[in-house]
């Protein structure tokens, strides 16, 4: 089959696929530029953002009056665009945070719950580079905003008049105008009169990765992104051209971009690698998409259950179902970032403007978590409270026996008491 652009593998070779989420050389430099940012602060921002050519008419910040200005210059009807859009994931997220709530049970003697309480300062990363992602920066700050946060700053390098006009939709608090590592590092140590964030999300490339990972001991991050993932499950019901479009969609984000079909019908792999070859010959984005061919596959399946059987196993970052009855393979599904039932429910509009977020898990960490969401800017904070202390002496009772097993005399003290006190 090496005449297909996608290479064909059968099902039993399939393995969890698990790359690095940034390369040993992202690490030692992105270990370099935190560090030089932890202890030299602005200075160090300002020299990584000028050697990169990352500001815009000179400026490290632009507040929210900038961004509601910027609104002002752009054309009217991206403006709109950009409300509606905002509009969609902002409804989509009051939706999960009405989900969470408040927890009150009772106990022996008085009670214990938990309360939501949103964190305080989010940094949201955009990527500026080879696509600069205006949807990026609405499905972070958005999110960020419903879910209570209340200083929310973005980090994108040359903010253009859209991507300002986007964070003042979306509520952002200002827009710092940097990127990469040392963007990552000003979030987490502070920059130009912004105090560290309590966590940071938004996707970003290898270097902007292994910074993220550098200071997530001490700050909140959402993920460790990869390049970016997509599998088709299809049958003979399903478009090949639709087919070829969705995974060149995914393909053109970067050169390591793994796009992947499973089918159930192997006559439509020659068609649609024949699709795919007629689409890249008017694509401007062709070397970067044809050079993500080379890292997918095709597999032929014959039942549906062991379509989704590989899909698990691969837990892709997004999983597109083109097939006639795709309800008949949700139940089965257990790994993925964001899934898309229906070949009318084409995974280009999840990353844009449905409402889902776009920021999904990669690299086959599906299996344990899912995309960002108001979950990322919330904290479940738990509480206990003891009214009658005769009512909960089975409480310190039990204490006493636990501490006494843990071999911790102070733990036995402690509860020992309050016992009928």
């Amino acid at each position: 089959m090496s005449q297909y652009l996608l290479s064909e593998r059968p099902s039993e070779s399939i393995q969890s696929i698990q790359p690095r989420p940034f390369s040993p050389q992202a690490r030692v430099r992105a270990e370099e530029i935190v560090a030089a940012v932890r202890d030299r602060g602005d200075d160090a921002v300002l020299s990584y953002a000028r050697e990169f050519g990352e500001l815009r008419e000179g400026r490290p910040l632009f507040s929210r009056n900038d961004c509601l200005q910027a609104m002002k210059r752009i054309d009217p009807e991206i403006v709109d665009l950009l409300e509606r859009s905002a509009a969609r994931i902002r409804a989509f997220a009051s939706a999960q945070r009405s989900a969470l709530s408040n927890v009150d049970i009772s106990i022996p003697g008085g009670a214990a719950g938990h309360r939501i309480i949103p964190l305080e300062r989010a940094g949201c990363y955009v990527p500026g580079g080879r696509y600069p992602l205006v949807s990026s920066l609405l499905m972070s700050v958005v999110t960020a905003r419903v879910a209570g946060v209340e200083e929310i700053w973005v980090a994108t390098p040359r903010p253009s008049d859209e991507m300002l006009a986007a964070a003042a939709i979306a509520g952002a608090t200002g827009v710092l105008s940097i990127g990469g590592a040392h963007g990552i590092a000003a979030f987490a140590h502070g920059f130009a009169g912004v105090a560290p964030c309590d966590c940071i999300v938004g996707p970003g490339n290898s270097y902007v990765t292994a910074a993220k990972f550098l200071v997530s001991a001490h700050v909140r991050i959402d993920m460790l992104a990869g390049p970016s993932e997509l599998v088709v499950i299809a049958d003979r019901s399903s478009s090949p051209a639709l087919i070829a479009a969705d995974l060149l969609a995914q393909a053109e984000h970067d050169p390591e971009a793994v796009p992947t079909l499973i089918t159930l019908d192997r006559a439509i792999v020659s068609v649609v690698s024949n699709e795919l070859e007629r689409q890249l010959a008017g694509l401007s984005s062709a070397p970067t998409a044809r050079a993500a061919l080379q890292n997918g596959c095709v597999v032929v399946v014959p039942t549906v259950e062991e379509a989704a059987r590989v899909s698990n196993v691969l837990a892709p970052e997004h999983l597109q179902l083109s097939l006639m009855h795709p309800e008949r393979i949700v139940p089965l599904l257990k790994n993925y970032g964001g899934l898309f039932v229906g070949e009318g429910s084409a995974e280009v509009i999840g990353d844009y403007c449905a409402g889902p977020n776009h920021v999904l898990p990669t690299g086959g960490t599906g299996r344990s978590r899912c995309g960002l969401s108001v979950f990322d800017f919330i904290k479940v904070a738990t509480w206990l409270r003891i009214d009658d202390r005769t009512q909960a002496n089975d409480l310190y009772t039990d204490a006493c026996s636990l501490a006494e097993l843990e071999g911790l005399p102070g733990h036995r003290a402690a509860a020992e008491g309050r016992i009928n006190d």
